[in-house]
């Protein structure tokens, strides 16, 4: 038999005895069965045969033990987020310099002889910067004497956030669990659903982490989305900006936009570990856009979207180039780049035409465990780019303003020195019922059981986070 099997069609006709076409032979006595809804061999199905008509009550397919999942349940981002255990639930940052600003550059880049001679400004004169002559005078009470050295001070900030609990409850019957293991059942019916359900449960939070920004725009919903501020802060939230928020409104993206009668972004949208810096103001009246005025200070990320969102533009090397400066240049070390399986693609297809400078290697990139997508042997399946390792996440939105077939999964950009996840009570597994000999604690005559995690998402310095939206492939 084994010279002539080469297929599972071959096996299957040796196993049940086909010959010729002519249906299954696997009760000859009783004439030739075929299977439910059609034929195992291919054929028009149904019975065949000169057998008696009620001899499918003799025959049935059997389903077996195992249980294929028919779903992809990848949980990166929260896999690659750095956890700490949940030791405060506030944490003080520092906004600006002494004197100089909060902005990337001291003193915004500019020396200009109208800038105050205030010492401790942000906007200071070349001649103000700290420099005094011989047996200088103090006077701590006058910070705008010119030659005398004045007390300065930086400015502080604090965050706060709150942890979440995330939970997923589930049960199963003392008869369902009696069945599955006679009769053609799985067997093991609480094993089963427990490793389904907790995966579930770890992919739910990774779908909370890759959040939209827009949903939590929950201006006019009475419904359960109100309790949106209940997930884990997503990093689609984290890594946003007071511009982008504006240019969000002004294009209709969010619930309350400019044609809405509204007069600007829901607090939810904006607030941010209790700081209201990113709010990006009111309009000018019903229909009216927003203004926006300065940035977000110290809270804001860096955040490309082409400038406004009216519409895509193609995903290039020179907006990737141009994040990672910016990042870097505002003092973050980026370690991670999220994003999704098309703009992976599209980056590769970008490089391609580099072939021949790229070294001949395979790399498969980890971060935190978490493996990225196989390079291939020369380099053309994006797997890091300029060393930073490229993860996939099938949930990560693209935030577009209208949806196109050429849109591109957005980009986020990640110094996780600064960003994590921190856990009061890591995942549990809880279970009570019949079985544990307390049918009256869940009130019925089965079994509960339940995962519940208690964390919150944490970042300690905006600016060295990235996110590149709006993107397409052409």
């Amino acid at each position: 038999m084994s010279g002539y099997i080469k297929s599972m069609r071959d096996l299957e006709a040796a196993t049940y005895g086909i010959r010729g076409g002519q249906g299954n032979s696997l009760l000859k006595a009783a004439g030739v069965v075929g299977g439910l809804g059609s034929a195992h061999d291919g054929s028009l199905g149904g019975l065949t045969g000169g057998g008696p008509t009620a001899v499918s009550a003799l025959y049935n397919i059997a389903y077996g033990k195992k249980v294929w999942s028919m779903i992809n349940q990848e949980c990166n981002a929260l896999a690659m987020l750095p956890k700490r255990p949940y030791t405060a639930s506030g944490w003080r940052v520092l906004e600006k310099r002494a004197a100089g600003g909060g902005n990337n550059k001291f003193n915004s880049g500019a020396f200009d002889t109208s800038n105050t001679v205030a010492k401790g400004a942000d906007s200071l004169r070349a001649d103000m910067l700290g420099a005094y002559g011989e047996n200088a005078p103090i006077n701590a009470d006058s910070d705008t004497t010119i030659g005398t050295i004045s007390a300065i001070t930086p400015t502080y900030a604090q965050l706060k956030t709150s942890p979440k609990t995330v939970a997923h409850l589930f049960e199963f019957s003392e008869l369902a669990l009696e069945m599955a293991k006679i009769d053609d059942g799985v067997g093991d019916i609480r094993a089963l659903i427990r490793e389904d359900m907790g995966k579930h449960h770890a992919e739910v939070q990774n779908a909370m982490l890759l959040l939209p920004l827009e949903q939590y725009d929950v201006g006019g919903k009475s419904y359960a989305e109100q309790n949106v501020g209940l997930n884990y802060t997503s990093l689609m939230k984290i890594v946003s900006s007071k511009a982008e928020i504006g240019e969000m409104y002004n294009e209709d993206m969010l619930h309350d936009g400019k044609t809405d009668a509204s007069t600007g972004a829901e607090p939810q949208v904006y607030t941010l570990y209790g700081n209201t810096a990113r709010n990006p103001g009111t309009s000018s009246g019903a229909n009216g856009a927003i203004t926006v005025s300065g940035d977000g200070g110290f809270i804001d990320s860096y955040v490309d979207y082409g400038g406004d969102y009216s519409a895509t533009r193609p995903l290039t090397l020179t907006i990737l180039n141009k994040a990672l400066r910016n990042i870097r240049e505002a003092g973050g070390s980026p370690k991670v780049i999220l994003t999704g399986y098309d703009t992976i693609q599209h980056i590769g297809d970008l490089l391609q035409s580099q072939e021949r400078f790229m070294d001949r290697k395979e790399i498969i990139p980890t971060h935190n465990g978490v493996r990225g997508v196989k390079g291939s042997e020369v380099g053309f399946r994006v797997a890091t780019y300029f060393d930073i390792p490229i993860i996939p996440c099938k949930d990560m939105p693209s935030t577009t303003k209208t949806a196109a077939a050429t849109d591109l999964s957005d980009m986020l950009i990640l110094d996780t020195d600064h960003l994590w996840l921190s856990v009061m009570k890591p995942t549990q597994y809880f279970e009570d019922g019949i079985d544990h000999g307390n049918p009256f604690g869940v009130a019925k005559l089965g079994n509960q059981a339940m995962y519940r995690t208690i964390a919150e998402t944490g970042c300690s310095f905006f600016k060295g986070q990235g996110k590149i939206t709006n993107l397409s492939s052409a």
